[in-house]
């Protein structure tokens, strides 16, 4: 007999099999969080913005000066350009990340006073802020309901079975719509964890998998031999 795919499923039964695999990865990370150094919802919106193309911890190399030097909206919104892109050089695309924290201290200070919007709404209609940064930021500054999706989530989510899209969007929704609302901000993290650590793009390490009876992903890989 053919086996079923999940996405194949009835929808109760699609949300029964998610939340189980919700709850397996709360299991193996009880306790989750962004890896960037912030202080407050502000700093963790620059932080996040700052880590486009790059690693986590090139930005926490460089967020320490950059606050030292502009520590509020208001500092950063009036800094020389050329300081700036001095100090975020290290994080890639430099011109183009400070073009866009400029605009961003802008609004921020001119249209919101100088406080980080706590409504997704308002956030994503700030300069340089896109659905994957407000709702990193809304999930992890303040714990509210919010999925963000980036690569990881993505190849989790679809090798998993929980998502057909690539549409970064459209797994959003996807994923909304199968986890209970007051699990969303715990969601992403999660995810992309599992994904640097076991569902690797590619070599995932399917023989030390958690989830390996609840996944549809194949070919599965298989543990290298040992050499001796």
């Amino acid at each position: 007999m053919a086996s079923v795919h999940p996405l194949d499923k009835p929808l109760a039964q699609q949300r029964r099999g998610a939340r189980l695999i919700l709850k397996r990865l709360s299991e193996r990370y009880p306790e989750i969080a962004t890896a960037l150094s912030y202080q407050d919802p502000w700093e963790l919106l620059v932080a996040t913005v700052l880590s486009a193309q790059t690693t986590d911890e090139n930005v926490n190399r460089v967020t320490p000066v950059l606050f030292a030097t502009w520590p509020h909206p208001e500092d950063l919104a009036t800094a020389n350009p050329e300081d700036l892109e001095e100090v975020v050089y290290s994080t890639g695309y430099y011109r183009q990340k400070t073009k866009s924290l400029l605009a961003l201290a802008a609004d921020v200070v001119d249209r919101f006073g100088g406080e980080v919007p706590r409504d997704f709404d308002d956030m994503v209609t700030l300069r340089g802020v896109g659905r994957k940064t407000a709702s990193v930021v809304l999930a992890e500054a303040w714990g509210d309901p919010a999925i963000a999706v980036d690569t990881h989530v993505n190849r989790v989510a679809n090798r998993l079975g929980l998502t057909a899209n690539s549409d970064p969007v459209k797994i959003e929704h996807d994923l909304k719509n199968l986890f209970l609302e007051n699990t969303w901000a715990g969601v992403s993290m999660r995810f992309i964890q599992f994904g640097r650590e076991v569902c690797d793009a590619r070599r995932p390490r399917c023989w030390d998998c958690p989830l390996r009876d609840r996944c549809p992903f194949e070919p599965k890989t298989r543990r290298p031999r040992e050499t001796t």
